[in-house]
């Protein structure tokens, strides 16, 4: 039998836990192996080899571990050196099962110690972590350097706490990790400068920026007071190290303790535990209307008790009021406003759809303008319909390939501000509506378009639809692109005097003239006046698409430097229901502590599973005959890609293509967003999507006529991503076989069936609103709300059908839609009220692949203002 190899690099693996894992594996193999064989046997020297490349990589790895960690290797080293195999591969095996015991033990943390220890020191440590009475199970880990502490926070995911102390070094001399190659030598320079009792701090706030979720301690012989004063924001506690503290270990236990504890399912689990009686509408409660049933009783049984035991609509008790909180769920909702990143969180019951309807009525007044991405969710336009909003809409670029849009380029939202500042109507732009990510996957800069937007609008309002972005808080590369780590980052750039600075010397340079030309504006990278620029913004998060939460269970997630606390209030009750459904609230209140806890682990696992799912597809040949993965230079233009990344991993260069591009490209691509482009087949995506869920039990979402889009999340398994590739295999396999034995007729069909799939599509763009819905004529926004409510009354509108719409547009007539059309899923708009029709539009309805489009009647047709009731609006315009 040949020697057992590991499969990847330390630096170009896909996941760090699986080479450490198969590394163990393959000592343990390898090392029975040597110990059954003589040392001239044909395979002693080659698996001997392995044994020693699979020790050189977990080497740069165990360092950064407690468990089994650097001195359980060095143990083994010294068997494998003295010869005693039959030991080393009997303690390899105990090592190895005692990682795989870790990765299942509940409520099992690191601690990384940074700086010179000595072994008693350690040994004191270790013991004093180890309580008694604790549900918490801790280890530590102990590094020296500070290239080895932020490598320790980028492979060790289960770590919770990290203690400083001064006198560290900066360059490790056991790393072989270079992951951080990009940020070491700027960082190193800065570290020398900095004074010694300095760098503790400094360190602090790398690690913060990183991992944010981490408590951090620091111990130093510096001036602790003036220190505390300065980092209180980076450090739970600042010791001094000459005391004897013994505050630090409960102190890490405390600090776990509380991003652990969930106050609002606490409150519930309680309330579900009291003899309570019931008097109250609500017969379901206790589950008594049920479990006394002759008819259902049965039934309940697929749901559990517990289900019905939680149950109820009291608001005392232990218990909260979702309008009005004031305890256990107020708490849940400030731990989410820590663990997310925002100054607010508000938790929502009726899904991102009513959280986008609370956000739009609390800062939209009526005649106010917006701006807002044609391809947002459906709730985004009613929400501006029932505010009476001016709605200007974006068109994010096209992709006709594959039937979908990219994302709105930032040129269209200046073009956009500039056209009311020409109008003299700039101050009444009021919100910017984007959606980061996209169904599809695509993501902006959301700093970078908030900053530029704000130097044309210093007064701009921003809310981002981060349905899809739940998770994101958690890991250091998507963090910089979500909402609230973007509003952060300015809040601290506009007050830092080196931002000051360069803003003065741009503005200099970039004076009144440049201010007069528009395309310089649009080519230049504007920065925003600090002294007038205010941060106000908004996330409304699909916690229940992303995280563990019910269906239904949102957040709205705000940092506002002008938050107008009475008209959110107004806001919120308007669209939040007095029986919330206390199970989906508290299913919220544990996304946040999962998060918090384990969310670092949980985001790098769905990557590789991503990155593994479209890695298989891509490199199986009958695979990618019939089934093609739709890349990332494939759905964001080259123009947009300043890193030219054309994937996010390989095995040359490992993920510094993903850290990279998501540092400095216009647009980048969440990998976790699979597009699959499926013509070969011959099957529609809808037509795909059923065979999939019917025949196979998979389930996705969302279609186009020839891709379907299959995510991974932090539910997803290995064993997931392998049905999966098992099902597409099956259905490629088919493929082949119906090919074979087509006959002359069904593969002239066929080919005319995949033709017409391949065959380009181009999008509409929006085409504009009739003059009767444009109060001003010199800017494209229009009066949607009006429209909407002129629509209510039917003797103002017709039905048409798609056919004669396209007839009547071709002999002149001006055809203006009624209603919101809108393909579901995705849940974006074809036709809005006010808008003119144009025959794009028409040949894109045509083309539909899915079943249901809101706002359309397939027998009547499309509901449409008659010429009629728009001559009588423009003449009462006159």
């Amino acid at each position: 039998m040949a020697a057992l190899t590991p499969e990847k690099s330390i630096n170009n693996c896909l996941s760090i836990s699986e080479l450490r894992s198969d590394n163990w594996k393959l000592l343990e193999d390898n090392l029975g192996r040597l110990s059954t064989i003589s040392a001239d046997h044909a395979d002693f020297t080659a698996t001997s080899q392995q044994v020693m490349r699979a020790i050189e990589t977990l080497s740069s790895l165990e360092i950064y571990f407690a468990n089994p960690g650097a001195s359980a290797l060095a143990k083994l080293k010294g068997m494998i050196a003295r010869g005693k195999l039959v030991r080393g591969h009997l303690a390899a095996g105990q090592f190895r099962k005692k990682l795989d015991r870790l990765a299942q033990r509940q409520r099992y943390s690191e601690v990384l110690i940074v700086g010179a220890t000595s072994a008693s020191e350690q040994k004191a440590i270790r013991r004093r972590l180890r309580p008694k009475r604790s549900v918490f199970a801790f280890d530590t880990v102990f590094v020296q350097t500070f290239e080895d502490a932020l490598n320790a926070l980028r492979v060790n995911p289960i770590l919770q706490a990290v203690v400083i102390h001064d006198g560290f070094t900066f360059r490790s001399q056991d790393c072989h990790l270079d992951t951080l190659k990009a940020v070491l030598d700027e960082l190193e320079v800065l570290f020398e400068a900095t004074p010694d009792f300095e760098r503790g701090p400094l360190l602090g706030r790398q690690i913060a920026k990183f991992r944010p979720e981490l408590d951090l301690y620091l111990f130093t012989d510096g001036n602790v007071e003036e220190i505390a004063a300065r980092t209180g924001e980076t450090f739970k506690r600042v010791f001094f190290r000459k005391e004897d503290c013994d505050e630090l270990y409960p102190s890490i236990i405390r600090n776990v303790a509380q991003r652990y504890d969930a106050p609002w399912f606490n409150a519930v689990w309680g309330h579900a535990e009291r003899p309570i009686s019931n008097f109250h509408a609500l017969p379901g409660s206790r589950g008594k209307s049920i479990m006394n049933s002759n008819w259902i009783r049965d039934r309940a049984q697929f749901y559990g008790k517990n289900l019905f035991l939680a149950e109820t609509s009291a608001t005392s008790g232990g218990l909260d009021s979702l309008l009005e909180p004031r305890g256990p769920l107020k708490f849940a909702q400030e731990k989410a406003a820590r663990a997310f990143g925002a100054k607010r969180t508000f938790f929502c019951t009726n899904g991102t759809s009513g959280a986008n309807n609370i956000v739009v009525q609390a800062l939209v007044r009526r005649g106010e303008v917006v701006l807002v991405d044609r391809n947002s969710h459906t709730s985004v336009h009613h929400a501006l319909m029932r505010a009476g909003a001016r709605v200007y809409y974006l068109d994010a670029y096209p992709l006709n390939d594959y039937s979908m849009y990219g994302a709105v380029p930032l040129e269209e939202l200046k073009r956009k501000l500039l056209d009311h500042r020409h109008a003299g109507t700039l101050d009444r732009v009021r919100l910017l509506i984007l959606t980061n990510c996209t169904f599809d996957g695509i993501v902006c800069d959301p700093k970078r378009v908030m900053k530029e937007c704000l130097a044309i609008a210093p007064h701009l309002a921003f809310l981002w639809d981060e349905a899809w972005s739940g998770f994101a808080c958690a890991h250091p590369t998507y963090r910089q692109r979500t909402a609230m780590g973007a509003a952060a980052e300015l809040e601290a750039m506009f007050q830092d005097p080196d931002y000051v600075a360069r803003y003065k010397a741009f503005s200099a340079e970039f004076g009144a003239e440049a201010w007069a030309d528009d395309e310089r504006i649009l080519n230049t990278r504007l920065l925003a006046d600090p002294s007038k620029a205010r941060v106000r913004v908004y996330a409304t998060q699909s916690t229940h698409k992303k995280l563990t939460a019910l269906r239904q269970g949102s957040m709205i997630h705000i940092r506002d430097q002008d938050f107008n606390e009475r008209a959110f209030d107004d806001a919120r009750k308007t669209h939040t229901t007095t029986s919330p459904n206390y199970q989906i609230l508290a299913t919220l209140d544990l996304s946040r502590a999962q998060m918090e806890l384990e969310g670092y682990r949980l985001d790098q696992h769905q990557l590789e599973h991503a990155m593994r799912l479209r890695r298989q597809v891509s490199g199986d040949p009958l695979l990618a005959k019939h089934i093609r993965v739709i890349g990332v230079g494939d759905l964001v233009p080259a123009e947009y890609r300043e890193s030219n990344a054309e994937s996010y991993f390989d095995e040359k260069s490992g993920w510094r293509n993903f850290e990279k591009a998501w540092r400095t490209d216009v647009f980048v691509l969440d990998p976790t967003h699979i597009t699959l482009e499926i013509s070969s087949t011959g099957l529609s995506g809808d037509t795909f999507k059923k065979h999939l869920m019917d025949k196979f039990d998979i389930q996705i979402n969302k279609t186009t006529r020839n891709t379907i889009l299959a995510m991974t999340t932090i539910g997803t398994t290995r064993s997931d991503v392998a049905n999966f590739i098992q099902v597409l295999r099956k259905i490629a396999l088919d493929c082949e076989e119906k090919g074979r034995n087509f006959s002359k007729i069904e593969r002239s069909f066929h080919d005319d069936k995949v033709r017409s799939l391949t065959l380009e599509q181009p999008l509409p763009r929006f085409s504009s609103f009739h003059p009767a819905f444009r109060p001003n004529m010199e800017t494209g926004d229009g009066d949607m709300g009006l429209a909407n409510d002129l629509a209510m009354e039917d003797d103002n509108c017709e039905y048409l059908q798609p056919a004669d719409a396209e007839r009547a547009i071709s002999e002149g007539r001006v055809v203006v839609s009624a209603s919101l059309v809108v393909p579901y899923p995705p849940g974006s708009p074809i036709l809005v009220p006010g808008q003119v029709i144009d025959i794009p539009s028409l040949k894109y309805l045509d083309g539909l692949d899915v079943r249901e489009i809101h706002g359309f009647d397939r027998e009547r047709g499309l509901w449409v203002f008659t010429e009629e009731t728009l001559s009588r609006i423009l003449d009462a315009q006159k």
